[in-house]
């Protein structure tokens, strides 16, 4: 859906939140969000996905400065690994924001009963094998920033309209032919054909 390249840092963080927004429709449901034990991600959420609000007065002493609360429909939770010598021994879930019943729902976890990052971890292994230049160790590595981020946007946007996705096919079973290939672009509704790398390189995108 969307990238950034940074430092990790709640700056970068922040931008990389905007971004997501931007690109959300009106009226779709802000995305439920997972990540590993990284402090800055919850502040950039925060600071994207929440309000101003300032706590009630006592009465006594000064008032309360107003303070940045989450939208009631945001949904965070991370997973913190706990390490001894190098190998996990512990491993903590923890819901940030939102009801622990409907982001455990969201997020199919009570079937297994277990909220995990597996899905961005196996997407971080498919643009390593996708894209030398994520390749550790090597001499394919980015040189330049502006190359590095064209890359990834060329990566984003093979993915989702030119590759088609095992876990997305429909099964029709219409003689020979048992399954409809799709690609994510495909299941969104976005379109309705795999496009090919020409197609891909010479669409004209529309003025907003």
């Amino acid at each position: 859906m969307s990238h950034h390249e940074g430092k990790r840092t709640a700056y970068d963080c922040v931008e990389f939140f905007v971004d997501i927004e931007r690109r959300r429709a009106i009226d779709s449901p802000i995305p439920v969000f997972t990540s590993d034990n990284w402090d800055p991600f919850e502040e950039g959420l925060l600071n994207v996905y929440g309000f101003l609000e300032t706590p009630s007065y006592c009465g006594i002493g000064r008032r309360p400065d107003p303070i940045l609360v989450p939208y009631p429909n945001l949904k965070y939770a991370k997973v913190c690994k706990k390490r001894e010598k190098g190998r996990i021994v512990e491993v903590i879930q923890q819901v940030v924001y939102g009801d622990i019943e409907e982001v455990m729902q969201l997020l199919g976890a009570d079937s297994g009963g277990k909220i995990n990052t597996s899905y961005i971890e196996r997407l971080n292994l498919t643009i390593r094998n996708s894209l030398a230049r994520f390749v550790r160790k090597s001499m394919n590595c980015s040189k330049i920033l502006g190359r590095h981020t064209h890359a990834l946007d060329f990566f984003q946007a093979w993915y989702n309209f030119v590759k088609p996705h095992k876990s997305l096919r429909l099964r029709i079973d219409q003689g020979r032919k048992k399954w409809i290939q799709r690609t994510p672009a495909m299941a969104e509704g976005m379109t309705d054909h795999i496009w090919s790398i020409k197609e891909l390189m010479t669409f004209t995108i529309p003025i907003q």
